[in-house]
């Protein structure tokens, strides 16, 4: 038996039987927070008694997902390797007469007896003897919870000797690992009065309970993937933060007394305090998460931003090009997470001109107020030349989006803004909606502006 030396335990127990949403890994956060806030263990314990709904593959994106989310572990544990322990604890029970083998009809995991068509085959299951007394429990989120043991009846704790099911091998892991305080979703609150009595049958203290409010979608429903709660796989593909989630994450429920909303892995651990996670689901709001990453994409150095885009931008931009430095802080304005570069690099998306400038009609060129086709002419011609004076005096690097408005300004203003400005927009991106024509001049860097100018220029003779 693992001995805890009076040290805080605490695990994480997901069974692998299909991606989790983020619900599920903030009960992984906050299991994880307070044992570091103690200086205590985290466990991370795969339930895998279900053998025909478990998987490899979901087991695997569990251990995958902490790992993304920052989560270490101090010690993992997969159930399916520990049968011969739950048997002697099985056997324990029968041999105080705390439990008793029964003949029936087979049983579903979870202790529901399985519905019978034609067949009578009998089957022995191994059922808990209830002694049919009251249980309470001081829970560290919600005070006293009592409840009237008797109208659970015999509950069924194994399928055979070598079959046990949920109720008992968690309360055996978590004796054998030294469990002290097990914090879990509000939806275990039913498990814990079944969970107490085998406790007490096998002459052991339960450990302290933190049962956390659910997460709940816009609609006040419990979260769900189909109400808005996507998986942290989802999440990492579509090139979210993990610091962000997790800071999300940690909010939904509770919140440090300063209402600080920024807040490291280390502050959250300083910070942490179970007694002041409210009682009342939180809603999980995927534009507020989306709000928060992109908070986080600001606060990234330019080359750090262009590391961890890399695997999202299109091909025409790979590599350390000139381009892509220049695109890193606007870029960082655009976004709320790395997936939205597909988009807006794609044939219609904002800076999919960048790559091909799109085919537009000539007269996509007049400003509405001046459709003058001299007038035009004129106002880009005249736009060209302050450019190429521009690039001489300050060169390529010096050609940012800054410079080459306080170049174009003057001009703009006495010609009139949109007389000069639409036109230059247009030739340069091909769009009506577009970044402005200062930025797009420094995106397209000196040579090509130069060049989709004198092709607006041919355009109109």
């Amino acid at each position: 038996m693992n001995h805890n030396d009076g040290k805080i335990v605490t695990r994480f127990a997901p069974s692998p039987t299909g991606y989790f949403h983020v619900g599920s890994y903030r009960t992984a956060l906050f299991s994880c927070i307070f044992a570091r806030q103690n200086g205590g263990k985290f466990i991370l314990r795969i339930e895998d008694t279900d053998k025909e709904r478990s998987k490899k593959e979901y087991e695997e994106n569990i251990i995958e997902s902490l790992e993304w989310l920052g989560l270490k572990y101090d010690a993992f544990f997969r159930q399916s390797d520990r049968t011969e322990i739950y048997k002697k604890y099985i056997q324990k029970l029968i041999d105080s007469g705390h439990a008793y083998i029964s003949q029936e009809t087979p049983v579903k995991e979870g202790g529901s007896i399985a519905a019978t068509t034609k067949s009578t085959t009998r089957a022995e299951v191994i059922r808990f003897r209830n002694p049919k007394n009251k249980v309470s429990f001081e829970d560290m989120i919600r005070g006293k919870v009592e409840f009237d043991t008797t109208e659970l009846g015999d509950f069924v704790i194994a399928k055979s000797i070598d079959e046990p099911i949920f109720h008992l091998v968690v309360v055996v892991d978590d004796i054998e690992m030294g469990i002290t305080n097990i914090i879990r979703g509000e939806d275990h609150i039913s498990n814990t009065p079944r969970q107490i009595l085998i406790y007490e049958a096998l002459g052991f203290t339960p450990p302290k309970y933190a049962h956390l409010p659910l997460l709940l979608g816009k609609d006040r429903s419990k979260l769900s993937k189909r109400n808005g709660g996507a998986s942290i796989t989802e999440y990492r593909r579509r090139g979210y933060l993990p610091e962000a989630v997790v800071n999300y994450l940690t909010l939904l429920g509770w919140h440090p007394k300063d209402d600080k909303e920024f807040l490291t892995f280390e502050e959250i651990v300083k910070e942490f305090e179970i007694n002041r996670i409210q009682k009342g689901g939180a809603i999980f709001n995927e534009e507020k998460l989306s709000w928060f990453n992109h908070q986080y994409l600001m606060r990234l150095t330019d080359q750090n931003f262009l590391d961890l885009a890399s695997p999202f931008m299109p091909e025409w931009l790979s590599g350390g090009s000139t381009l892509n430095k220049r695109l890193a802080s606007i870029l960082k304005e655009k976004i709320s997470s790395f997936g939205d570069i597909t988009n807006i690099f794609s044939v219609s998306g904002e800076l999919g001109f960048i790559n091909e400038l799109p085919q537009y009609p000539n007269d996509m060129l007049f400003w509405k107020k001046d459709p003058s086709v001299a007038n035009t002419k004129t106002h880009l011609e005249k736009s060209l030349d302050i450019l190429v004076r521009l690039e001489k005096e300050v060169g390529e690097y010096g050609f940012t989006a800054d410079a080459v408005k306080v170049a174009l300004w003057s001009y703009a203003e006495t010609a009139g803004k949109g007389n000069v400005l639409w036109p230059l927009r247009v030739a340069l991106t091909g769009q009506e909606r577009s970044p402005d024509p200062f930025i797009s001049a420094f995106l397209l860097g000196p040579e090509e502006t130069k060049e989709r100018l004198n092709n607006a220029i041919s355009k109109l003779k």
